[in-house]
């Protein structure tokens, strides 16, 4: 029974609602149960934000995630708020450019990845949610990659889909020499 929780966070403007919504619609090509629930502050741009995406297989109850099994987070100020909410024997994925300190919990994953630095040398530093949205695919398997790019060339915008899929595929390379 394949079936996720995440919470992906981080500042408005870094595409963190972007990253949620891409998983979401390659669960539905999946033919799975999908919720996504955005979540931002007044400021967005430059403000928190994130997003909470259920993929399942049975039915979604409700789009609130508490205790997700994934957590991804872009800033520290969403490491702060969210870490301690994980599952136990759950998932975090950091980007270790922004994240400036190490996570407490000892009994969960953590997955470093430099998304920053990643993204800007492919050539765009907007793409670093990317990197971290492929790190994700790969490491949980609840979606191909196959059907995540295929969600990202129909819902996202033509001309960035190339550097797009290269930041997936960046983000899932990071996993596998993990």
């Amino acid at each position: 029974m394949a079936s996720q929780e995440i919470i992906f966070a981080g500042f408005g403007g870094q595409g963190i609602l972007s990253m949620g919504k891409f998983l979401a619609y390659a669960g539905m090509d999946a033919n799975m149960n999908v919720s996504w629930l955005p979540s931002y502050g007044p400021e967005m741009r430059g403000g928190t934000a994130n997003c909470s995406v259920i993929l399942t297989d049975e039915q979604v109850g409700s789009p609130i995630v508490t205790s997700p099994d994934t957590l991804i987070v872009m800033n520290r100020p969403s490491l702060d708020k969210f870490e301690n909410n994980i599952k136990t024997n759950g998932l975090l994925i950091v980007d270790s450019d922004l994240v400036t300190r190490d996570p407490e919990r000892k009994d969960i994953e953590v997955i470093k990845i430099p998304a920053q630095t990643i993204a800007q040398e492919i050539g765009s530093p907007k793409i670093a949610n990317m990197v971290l949205l492929g790190a994700l695919v790969a490491k949980t398997n609840i979606v191909s990659m196959e059907t995540l790019l295929e969600a990202l060339k129909a819902h996202g915008k033509e001309k960035f889909y190339e550097i797009n899929k290269t930041a997936l595929e960046k983000g899932a390379e990071c996993v596998a020499s993990n």
